[in-house]
């Protein structure tokens, strides 16, 4: 066993009620589950620390918390390699389970580890009154250092960025805020501050940066656009982000959210309990980091060195020196049907369904011997043609030994799940016009894998 899984000796929480579970072995409460009503419409999902931030396209907690109370007991550990906003981990960690998450976004990282965290709200009240204080103090006694510390503080490249979408007064109040940020010693409140930061520029709408819909991850400036100061969002929001944080009541010790490729896992083969995630569409058609780099630039990322983590992300389109898997049927047919049409695209899917067979396989090695993972995907057009992800990831997966139960289709309630928007066209964009439902794809690690 690798010293990493050694780790996941953890502290338990207050165990979970498992009457309403349903009966049978992990195949037949699996097929159950994917039956049931998917949809949650009518829940709450800002609870807890969910609310902390925007993020786009996140599932509601309800789905993973479903699966988790189904299909595993307290104690177990869940997984979710591509962890994005923390909601399967937070929701682990609620229902008395240990949680792993991975992930190679920073913001994601951030967010995850800030909403799984449990500490002291009166410890973060306190930080975060110092940095407002210092904030409006060095704004107006110290305005002149504040213009020098902008114009040196970023490459020319992350300059012209700043200077694009953010006005000059809320550029000075952001700094301001960050400044203060940097003195707050107290690593666990440093990391809420942060994220309370982010969650005023990344939003769905308003904000104080001068980008719409930048919680959808398709930003455009908008001249006319008054943004809000700075000062007062995070005065705000901070409030909000205590109120929740004073909600969190469980173990500090039952997370671990860390860096790490979903496709190469730092764990040691049969350790987990559960599987519940959640991975990218393809061909970047929801963008991470085009809406994360607005307020990781302000946490001292160059704008070079997050383009070039974006390369790096599942989904992405450059294929130059990618090594390639070969696919099964369905997955291989897609990809030269999207081929035909344009070659670039055909590589670019190609590339994700590549990605997401070393995942899946990944998956299904740490995955123990008679356990579940459910992964939730949407499926993307490209050049007028369904990518059928589902469908092919549900191939890929029965190529690698899983065996695929069911798959279940869920509205999607847009309103609620930051998909992207149109900016004003009169036509919705194919994406738009596909996230309307996504699907939960239930697999089933065989007994007979653990004799293999």
């Amino acid at each position: 066993m690798s010293s990493f899984s050694q780790q996941l000796r953890l502290p338990l929480l207050g165990a979970e009620s498992s009457s309403e579970r349903p009966h049978g072995n992990s195949r037949e409460r699996l097929a159950s589950l994917l039956a049931e009503d998917l949809d949650f419409h009518d829940k709450r999902s800002d609870y807890c620390s969910h609310n902390f931030h925007s993020f786009p396209a996140k599932f509601p907690p309800q789905l993973p918390r479903r699966f988790i109370v189904g299909l595993t007991d307290p104690g177990d550990t869940v997984l979710d390699p591509m962890v994005g906003s923390g909601t399967t981990v937070l929701e682990a960690v609620l229902a008395g389970r240990r949680a792993l998450g991975f992930d190679i976004d920073p913001l994601a990282l951030l967010l995850s580890n800030v909403k799984t965290t449990p500490f002291s709200a009166e410890r973060a009240a306190d930080a975060g009154g110092q940095v407002l204080r210092f904030a409006r103090f060095a704004l107006v006694g110290r305005a002149d250092l504040l213009r020098h510390e902008l114009e040196t503080r970023f490459d020319p490249k992350t300059r012209r960025f700043v200077d694009y979408w953010f006005a000059p007064t809320t550029q000075l109040e952001l700094l301001a805020l960050v400044l203060g940020l940097e003195r707050v010693e107290d690593s666990l409140a440093r990391s809420f501050l942060k994220a309370t930061l982010s969650s005023i520029v990344i939003t769905k709408s308003g904000g104080v940066s001068l980008a719409r819909d930048l919680g959808h991850t398709r930003p455009h400036r908008v001249e006319e656009k008054e943004p809000r100061s700075a000062i007062s969002e995070f005065e705000k929001r901070l409030e909000r982000n205590l109120r929740s944080l004073r909600q969190l009541d469980a173990d500090p010790g039952c997370a671990q959210v860390l860096c790490g490729d979903a496709q190469h896992l730092p764990l040691a083969s049969g350790t987990v309990d559960l599987i519940v995630t959640s991975p990218p569409y393809a061909s970047n058609a929801i963008d991470y980091m085009r809406a994360h780099k607005f307020s990781l630039v302000w946490f001292g990322h160059p704008i070079d060195a997050l383009n070039q983590k974006r390369r790096q992300y599942i989904g992405g389109e450059a294929v130059e020196e990618f090594v390639f898997e070969g696919l099964p049927p369905k997955a291989g047919e897609r990809v030269a049907t999207v081929a035909a049409t344009d070659a670039k695209k055909g590589a670019a899917l190609h590339r994700y369904y590549s990605e997401m067979t070393r995942c899946i396989r990944e998956m299904f090695r740490v995955l123990r011997p008679g356990k579940v993972a459910v992964v939730v995907v949407g499926t993307s057009v490209m050049r007028g043609i369904d990518t059928l992800t589902h469908l092919c990831l549900a191939d890929v997966a029965e190529a690698v030994g899983f065996e695929v139960v069911g798959i279940a289709t869920r509205r999607l309630d847009r309103d609620r799940r930051m998909m992207p928007a149109r900016n004003g066209e009169t036509r919705a964009t194919q994406i738009e016009q596909r996230m309307h439902e996504e699907y939960v794809i239930g697999l089933l690690k065989p007994e007979e894998a653990g004799r293999a």
